[in-house]
């Protein structure tokens, strides 16, 4: 015995909604593919740095603010690779350094660098050297600088064990998520191989700038 089609659920609106469905597949898929070859495929040996699975989202309310005390929202994050830092706005030598890291590591990429921002993460109330601030902004790439609460910081990005949030660098992808963490003091050129198989693996589905 055949059932009966549900009398409430006109044929037109069942075939649109498998058509919604396939639509979102389509879009889906190459997401999909990309993240199943850097986590289960892996070319080219594993990765350097360690991979966050399961992923962690951006959280949508995480408090940011720009120097100037201004409130930006979390999503304006989104949309594009972020290679981030978390250092505080005293910037000794070591915060320096790694800054100077951050940049060269963006530089290195070549063509692909304009589809990585560099982000500084400030976890406290001070305000960075007009000097410090003048050498990131070199060869006319500036970082995003943007404060956020020491607390609410570690909720999203957390360390190592036995390491603290300035010791990495951090890969978020356009989507918001933290996916990657950079061994502390890392070697440029082992990471930036990281990011070069992050790049084009999701070269299908992500463009240049935000």
């Amino acid at each position: 015995m055949h059932s009966l089609p549900d009398p409430r659920v006109p044929p037109q609106q069942r075939s649109g909604r498998w058509k919604m469905l396939l639509v979102l597949a389509v879009c889906a898929a190459p997401v999909v593919a990309s993240y199943f070859t850097f986590y289960v495929v892996r070319p080219s040996g594993s990765a350097y740095g360690e991979l966050i699975a399961p992923t962690v989202d951006l959280p949508a309310d995480l408090p940011l603010a720009d120097l100037q005390g201004r409130a930006v929202p979390a999503d304006s994050l989104r949309g594009q690779w972020l290679l981030a830092v978390v250092q505080p706005a005293a910037c000794g030598a070591a915060c320096e350094r790694q800054l100077y890291v951050q940049r060269q590591l963006r530089e290195m990429l070549g063509k692909e660098r304009t589809r990585v921002d560099k982000v500084w993460l400030i976890p406290d109330e001070g305000m960075p050297r007009p000097e410090v601030l003048a050498a990131v902004g070199q060869k006319g790439v500036e970082v995003t600088v943007l404060r956020v609460p020491q607390q609410r910081l570690a909720a999203w990005l957390k360390p190592a064990p036995g390491k603290a949030l300035s010791d990495h660098f951090y890969v978020v992808d356009p989507m918001g998520r933290w996916m990657l963490r950079a061994p502390a003091e890392p070697d440029p050129k082992k990471f930036k191989a990281d990011l070069d198989k992050l790049l084009k693996a999701s070269a299908g589905w992500d463009s240049p700038g935000r």
